[in-house]
């Protein structure tokens, strides 16, 4: 995703108040941020936002965090957000690699993971989201029965993530090549690229699987 470079997207990103800066402060406490006990769900990779604007409303009894780590783009993010009343939403600005920083152990019920970058060049591979030292990451930060979400339209990325979730010893317990013919498609909300992918007709794969033990 690239978007023209904004002088000031740095510092209206950092004076938001959606935004958390130093994450590390509340890792094992969010939800004393958010004041309620509700699950805690990530975005990873942002993006422009239309997927939380949308169901920070649409599910009020989760505590939706979104983190994205260039700064035009959270700011496209945070306008979007702007347009909702949702009190159960904030977005960290931070690179993913940060985030037993800013979550502690077991904190987090589920992952978000849409569309994200696939890296195709081989050498590119410990870049990829499920690579698997970010799902270490994950495992350490989510809770036992903790579930990571994927949506892509990249046929590669997939079946990478489904082999390398496997060897984690991540449970798949949903896998879908094309969600929105399946019965998984109830209740998805659409992201940006995949408003864009499915108008062209692609097929969306689509996976869910828990934590290791």
């Amino acid at each position: 995703m690239r978007l023209r470079r904004n002088p000031h997207a740095k510092e209206r990103v950092r004076e938001h108040p959606r935004v958390v800066m130093e994450p590390q402060r509340y890792a094992g406490r969010w939800r004393t941020h958010f004041g309620n006990n509700h699950p805690l769900h990530l975005e990873l990779g942002t993006g422009k936002g239309r997927f939380l604007s949308r169901v920070c409303e649409i599910s009020p009894e989760v505590n939706w965090i979104g983190v994205e780590r260039v700064e035009e783009v959270l700011l496209q993010a945070l306008i979007k957000a702007d347009e909702t009343e949702c009190e159960n939403l904030c977005f960290l600005w931070m690179d993913v690699n940060r985030l037993e920083e800013a979550f502690g152990e077991g904190e987090v019920d589920r992952i978000y993971l849409h569309f994200s970058d696939p890296w195709p060049k081989k050498r590119h591979a410990k870049r990829r989201l499920t690579y698997r030292t970010f799902l270490d990451q994950y495992r350490k930060v989510l809770r036992p029965d903790g579930e990571v979400l994927l949506k892509t339209d990249n046929q590669a990325l997939f079946q990478f993530s489904m082999e390398e979730m496997e060897e984690a010893g991540y449970q798949i317990v949903e896998v879908s090549r094309d969600l929105h013919h399946s019965p998984y498609a109830y209740g998805n909300i659409l992201t940006e690229y995949e408003q864009k992918f499915s108008a062209k007709g692609l097929p969306i794969y689509y996976l869910l699987a828990r934590r290791p033990h």
